[in-house]
Formats: C-alpha cells, structure tokens, sequence
C-alpha cells in the first residue's frame, strides 16, 4: 500500500467511511455556527458524483428538492470535522458514477430507481 494511504488512513473520520455511491439517498447531519450557537442541520438528497474516493481529498455533491420544485446541489467534504453524521437512507440503482443527467430532468422522470438488496441463504445478492 502507499505510504500516504496509509497515513491518510489513520486521520480518516468514521463519517468517512460510509459506504455510499452516486444514486443513493444519503442523509448529512451538519454542525452549523450562527453567531454563538451551534446546530446540526439535516441534509437529505440523492448523490450525483462522488470524487477522489474515500481518502482525505473526497468530495461528494448532493442534490435535493427544495420548495417549489427548485433544486440546491451542494458539496461536502468526506472528511470534513463538520459532518456529524452520514445516512444511507436507500441505494439507487444507476449505471453512472455521475448523474449529472438529472439537472436536466424535473417531475416523475427525476426519480431514481431504488435498488433493492435481498439477501438468500447462499449468501448472494440478487437484484430485484
């Protein structure tokens, strides 16, 4: 393994890693100062890319409906001391890393399909 890795490694967050990947609905638990105060603000939304992996350099952009029909993206740090904690609320089935074809899409066609893991006792995972 390289040396950096390895260092990267033991500095890594336990938010960091969750197993997550582009498609799947995540949950962000964020700290958020406002003036003397501090709050954890709720981020849900599907992921449309994630970059530079898990190591200390990840990102990943989330994208969720606001009021009226209007979307915010907005990207996180993996590794960031401001995330408390990240959900995995359902996992998307797409065959992209980046799905950057939603911000083209609005109504019933910007769903995401939810891929559904069932686990039989030969220890497989089907799709379904």
């Amino acid at each position: 393994m390289d040396l950096i890795k390895q260092i990267e490694k033991r500095y890594l967050k336990e938010t960091a890693k969750t197993e997550f990947s582009a498609g799947d609905t995540v949950t962000v638990n964020y700290r958020i100062q406002e003036g003397g105060k501090t709050r954890i603000q709720k981020y849900t939304g599907v992921v449309i890319q994630k970059r530079n992996g898990n190591g200390m350099n990840g990102t990943f952009t989330v994208r969720k409906a606001s009021a009226n029909g209007i979307f915010v993206e907005r990207i996180f740090a993996l590794n960031s001391p401001l995330i408390e904690e990240i959900t995995l609320e359902a996992r998307g089935r797409v065959r992209r890393a980046r799905i950057y074809y939603l911000r083209q899409r609005i109504g019933k066609s910007a769903r995401i399909r939810e891929l559904k893991v069932q686990n039989t006792n030969n220890n497989t995972i089907n799709e379904e």
